[in-house]
């Protein structure tokens, strides 16, 4: 096949997904919405900057600055406002690209902003668009343009990939199509069994780790919070906080709640090496009021930490609470960290879960048997035309 992805190339779940066709012999051209250099064996590598992500190099390191969560929310509404107004002329140039191309599908490997360029470039070739965690739940409705593009982007869109059957349904909502198709998998296809694995032993100490980064819909603030109060009662309970090194935020948190010899603030851990640090952890915590599928908890539960995560609704498509995981409001430190507690203190629990969720990782979520069915789902999008 030759395909075409519209994604954004410093992305290592997007990266992930691209490299299966690769190395399955397909002919694999990219279209990056952000500057990169991916180390895969790509056809093609074309830069279409949309929403102003041509002003992030993927090579300028980013200056430690204390934002606040108004700040983030400040950011983030002049993005949702202002970024549809470049998609016309971002869809010029990536129209281009896929006229040169001439693939049998292109698949958009988002809503906003790949998915709204592509369906605004489509010129007949099958189009594919990928729905990630919070694309419908924060973005969507997030300004009238957004609403117009989310509900134009899956009026065009051929066929849907969603990583819960919850955007699936959200996608019809928003224009999609009840009879055209749709997969549902992981986003970044899947969990590489023979990196994300568990410990010989589950027996750990008290190291809880939080591998979100900051992101919109994570309430770091409120896991930090937290901290104190496990401490209080575990003082050996010890956090890992992935690709927080010298963030001035988390520093400041540390600093004012006086944490400072429970907290290790890491830096950007590259994703073949995070399942050293899962097996290390008895405990993995995502504080999310926004979500699909993360495929940290995916990876986090195949190397046998406990979850405790949002109780969202696409969430409890892979987490059962008191049987797998804990759900808990992300929103109440109080109640984050009881439920951090009572995983860090209850051995049966969390040996009862993370047998659970190997058979739940093994059946759902394996990367080759996940790409496989992906592979047949775009055989059988190549005959679509509009």
């Amino acid at each position: 096949m030759r395909l075409l992805f519209v994604a954004d190339g410093r992305s290592p779940i997007a990266l992930n997904w691209i490299d299966y066709f690769i190395q399955n012999g397909d002919e694999v051209h990219l279209a990056s919405t952000f500057y990169c250099k991916p180390e895969i064996d790509l056809e093609s590598l074309d830069i279409v900057p949309v929403a102003f992500s041509g002003t992030k190099r993927a090579s300028t390191p980013r200056s430690p600055v204390i934002s606040t969560q108004k700040t983030q929310r400040v950011r983030l509404a002049l993005r949702h406002y202002l970024g549809p107004l470049t998609i016309t002329r971002s869809a010029q140039s990536l129209r281009k690209v896929i006229k040169r191309v001439k693939p049998d599908l292109v698949h958009a490997m988002r809503i906003p902003y790949e998915g709204m360029l592509a369906a605004d470039a489509y010129v007949g070739v099958p189009l594919l668009v990928s729905v990630w965690g919070n694309d419908f739940t924060l973005h969507a409705p997030a300004s009238p343009l957004m609403r117009h593009y989310t509900r134009w982007t899956m009026r065009v869109a051929d066929a849907l990939h969603a990583d819960c059957q919850r955007d699936v349904r959200l996608a019809i909502e928003w224009g999609f199509s009840g009879r055209r198709s749709s997969l549902v998998v992981p986003g970044n296809g899947g969990v590489r069994t023979q990196v994300f694995f568990p410990p010989k032993k589950l027996v750990k100490a008290p190291i809880v780790i939080n591998p979100r980064g900051f992101r919109d819909y994570v309430r770091n603030d409120v896991f930090f919070n937290s901290i104190p109060l496990v401490v209080k009662k575990i003082p050996q309970a010890r956090f890992l906080c992935a690709a927080m090194a010298g963030d001035a935020r988390a520093q400041q948190w540390i600093d004012e709640l006086g944490i400072e010899k429970s907290v290790e603030l890491l830096p950007p851990v590259p994703h073949g090496q995070m399942g050293e640090l899962y097996r290390r952890a008895a405990v993995m915590i995502s504080p999310s009021v926004h979500d699909g599928t993360p495929n940290t908890l995916l990876e986090a539960i195949a190397c046998g930490c406990f979850p405790v995560v949002g109780d969202l609704e696409s969430i409890r498509e892979w987490i059962t609470d008191r049987e797998n995981g804990l759900l808990v409001d992300a929103s109440d430190p109080n109640a984050l960290a009881e439920a951090m507690l009572e995983a860090l203190t209850s051995k049966g629990l969390r040996n009862r879960a993370a047998g659970l969720n190997a058979k739940h990782i093994a059946e759902k979520a394996e990367y080759s048997t996940c790409m496989a069915q992906v592979r047949t789902f775009y055989e059988g999008l190549q005959t679509l035309r509009s």
